[in-house]
């Protein structure tokens, strides 16, 4: 078996005769690999004229330069900006460098571009992203030219978020329930014969198939083998250019002008003479970012629940303020009679001005390690229901004002931010088919709208406590209640105006629960149908996700073609519990929250790099659930090349500052030792990852955003620097290229 690499080069622009001190990367004379193989693949021309050139040229790496496993240096006539400044590059010769046999390399290839068409096949389905990269290797090793998807229009500014004069005609179609998945018929008599619209649906015994094959392919040894090789290697590909690079990458990050990982007002102030400071504290963010002298990085919190969006200071501040207002106001039925705030506060012995943060109790601390149910419980202000339910439900006896509320103080906190956004869940449950239209009509009544929040919907996993307190028959008639109103409200949007304007503002669905439960259910073909799983038990992680997304697409299908938005799914995943969890998400998912487990997977964690998935890491709060602080592979997956974003899950529980992203990334800056480059390129990751808008990203990150490489990268606008994003690149570039070399024997 070949040796995974001799020894790492890296001399692009220093001659080996001019050194004046010992490099780490000197190799001793009796090297096995011999001299002009050296010389062959190690640039040592020093010509001033020459490096001026190649400061002036951008590797890009053509169609026929990809087939040829080479990249080529090519002229273009680029904006300043999209220049990548000349940086060493890390070249490993031999061949394949792979480290295996040349069978088991071909045999691991072989499988990593069926799971590669796999997981390209499902996120076309549901109209969700593939990278165009990925694609267009694929494309070519089918002897196929690519092109890029089609991008949907992004929604209209300026108009009135709960505007419901324009909502789309009925339809007059049928939607219903068979086999889990809703169908949708051009009326009752086709829905009665079952035969539905020509719309792609997901297909059961093809999806168990397609699982079955990456179930043995994580677990073949060759395979395992060569990924475990590859991700060693990008682990330290990545250590040596940043041992090369760094400075050259801080040298652009400085050369950048009006642009750094914060938004200083006075530095705002001081930048833009013309804006007094009543004018920029008062302008809006479009206003303020199209200011010639001011450039403001954004970060999107991916991942945060909605009931614990704010920290503990912030809700007790909130309670007292309540009670100061409100004392009188009648606001809960406690055990059938109408009682007030005050009234209430004394029937639990309590008075809210003698409430601190640590009898508040609603902080995650040692007790929630490893503990879910306490980690649950902590979301009962002073271990009280009652307080939850006033202050944390959207459905009570005042109609979730409180609730709206405190979500507005949050959003208003992000306005004033101007530089962050949050991606809050809101949840349904499933229980019965009227919680859409109470969702909504909380939205709309307090009007929790705004611009720097984009809502999605999470649904717990906890069928099995509905079907033991009979709320539901069956499993069937759970997705029913979930996703028929929203099929209705699509056909027919006149009908629940309320819900069609929601749905509007709603991004995405995601899957929220305790992955450490363990069902004891293998998902095949023999599994019961949603309708025939009656008892009391919970279907495994497996059969939810195919079911919520195989509605999803469904779904979008729907709405792609009534010209609507549709939605991504973007479950929990990997945080605990078993492998095939990431393996279902692999095949479903646009994007995941947590992924802790795919450390525990070489093949997994491989087509992840692969495909890019982006992923919600939330290192505080496994440091208080599942995993230590620095034990958090955050760091390591950065490295290896996976697309991660940092995220607060829950700032209740987990944050105490006012800015809890910011605290996120300030902790995880101090304890990974993370550069600025590393943080702008998280940041610009989580922008990438999160449901804003195509106009939105365009604005915040540059026009060409969906272009990869250093061409999709504006450094005035994300700070990344360009040589990052030429080695992220050129790298992801390599890895694919591997495979299609590997099945060229066939």
């Amino acid at each position: 078996m070949r040796a995974f690499a001799e020894q790492v080069f890296a001399s692009e622009t220093k001659d080996e005769t001019i050194r004046d001190e010992i490099s780490m990367f000197d190799v001793a004379e009796d090297c096995p690999i011999i001299h002009h193989e050296m010389a062959h693949h190690l640039h040592t021309d020093d010509d001033e004229q020459k490096r001026k050139k190649r400061s002036r040229t951008m590797a890009v790496p053509t169609g026929a330069s990809q087939a040829a496993a080479t990249v080529v240096s090519v002229e273009v006539d680029t904006p300043t900006y999209l220049e990548v400044p000349d940086f060493q590059r890390v070249a490993v010769i031999g061949d394949y460098a792979a480290g295996v046999t040349m069978d088991d390399f071909e045999l691991a290839c072989r499988g990593l571009y069926r799971a590669l068409t796999i997981r390209e096949k499902y996120m076309r389905l549901a109209f969700q992203r593939f990278p165009r990269t990925a694609s267009q290797y694929l494309r070519q090793t089918e002897g196929e030219s690519f092109r890029p998807e089609e991008q949907l229009d992004p929604p209209k500014e300026g108009e009135d978020p709960f505007d419901v004069k324009n909502l789309p005609k009925n339809l007059g179609y049928v939607a219903r329930m068979k086999d889990g998945v809703i169908y949708v018929y051009n009326d009752a008599a086709a829905a009665d014969k079952h035969q539905p619209k020509d719309m792609p649906y997901p297909d059961l015994n093809t999806f168990i198939d397609d699982m079955n094959f990456l179930i043995a392919l994580i677990a073949q040894g060759p395979t395992k083998t060569y990924t475990h090789r590859r991700l060693k290697f990008l682990m330290s590909k990545f250590n040596v250019h940043e041992m090369l690079n760094e400075m050259e990458e801080m040298k652009e990050v400085k050369k950048n002008p009006h642009r750094d990982f914060y938004n200083c007002r006075k530095l705002v102030v001081s930048l833009a003479p013309s804006c007094d400071r009543s004018h920029v504290l008062h302008c809006t963010n479009k206003n303020l970012t199209d200011h010639p002298a001011i450039s403001i990085p954004f970060k999107v919190d991916t991942h945060i629940h909605a009931a614990a969006c704010m920290n503990q200071k912030h809700l007790l501040r909130f309670i007292k303020k309540s009670y100061r207002v409100d004392a009188e106001r009648v606001v809960h039925n406690l055990k059938g009679k109408e009682v007030t705030m005050k009234e209430l506060f004394q029937s639990l012995n309590l008075h809210p001005y003698d409430l601190t943060v640590d009898s508040l109790d609603v902080h995650a601390g040692r007790q929630t390690f490893q503990r879910f149910d306490k980690f649950n419980a902590k979301y009962n202000p002073v271990g009280a229901s009652e307080l939850r339910d006033l202050y944390l439900k959207t459905e009570n006896h005042i109609n979730g004002e409180y609730f709206a509320t405190i979500i507005k103080e949050v959003a208003s906190d992000l306005e004033e931010a101007r530089y962050q956004y949050a991606e809050p869940r809101l949840s349904i449950y499933g229980c019965n088919a009227n919680e859409w239209n109470k969702l909504s009509n909380w939205f709309v009544r307090h009007r929790v709208y705004s611009p720097n929040l984009k809502w999605m919907i999470q649904i717990p996993r906890i069928y099995d406590i509905f079907r033991g307190r009979n709320f539901v028959p069956h499993f069937g008639k759970m997705l029913e209640n979930i996703f028929l109103p929203v099929f209705k409200a699509t056909i027919d949007p006149q009908s629940s105006p309320e819900l069609s304007i929601f749905l509007k503002h709603v991004t995405g669905f995601d899957s929220v629960d305790d992955e450490s439960k363990h069902s004891g259910h293998m998902f095949s073909t023999k599994s019961p149908k949603p309708e025939e799983w009656d008892i009391a038990k919970n279907p495994s992680y497996t059969y939810y996700i195919y079911y919520m997304y195989a509605n999803i697409a469904a779904l979008n299908q729907l709405r792609k073609q009534r010209g609507m938005n549709t939605f991504m799914f973007r479950p929990h995943c990997g945080e605990a519990g078993a492998i095939t969890h990431l393996l279902a998400a692999f095949m479903t998912a646009d994007n995941i929250s947590h992924g802790l487990n795919l450390k525990k997977s070489p093949v997994l964690q491989y087509l992840y790099v692969l495909t890019q998935i982006p992923i919600a890491m939330s290192p505080l709060s496994n440091n208080s659930l599942f995993l230590e602080y620095a034990k958090n592979p955050l760091l390591e997956f950065h490295k290896k090349g996976l697309v991660v974003s940092l995220s607060t899950d829950d700032p209740m529980q987990f944050h105490y500052t006012k800015e809890p992203l910011m605290e996120e990334y300030a902790i995880a800056a101090q304890v990974f030792k993370l550069s600025t480059c590393d943080m702008c390129e998280i940041a610009r990751n989580s922008v990438l990852q999160s449901a804003l808008s195509d106009e939105e990203k365009c604005h915040f990150l540059g026009k060409d955003y969906l272009k990869e490489g250093p061409e999709g990268n504006d450094i005035r606008k994300t700070n990344v620097p360009q040589i990052r994003m030429a080695y992220r690149y050129e790298t992801l570039c390599y890895e694919l290229n591997l495979i299609k070399e590997g099945l060229k024997s066939e």
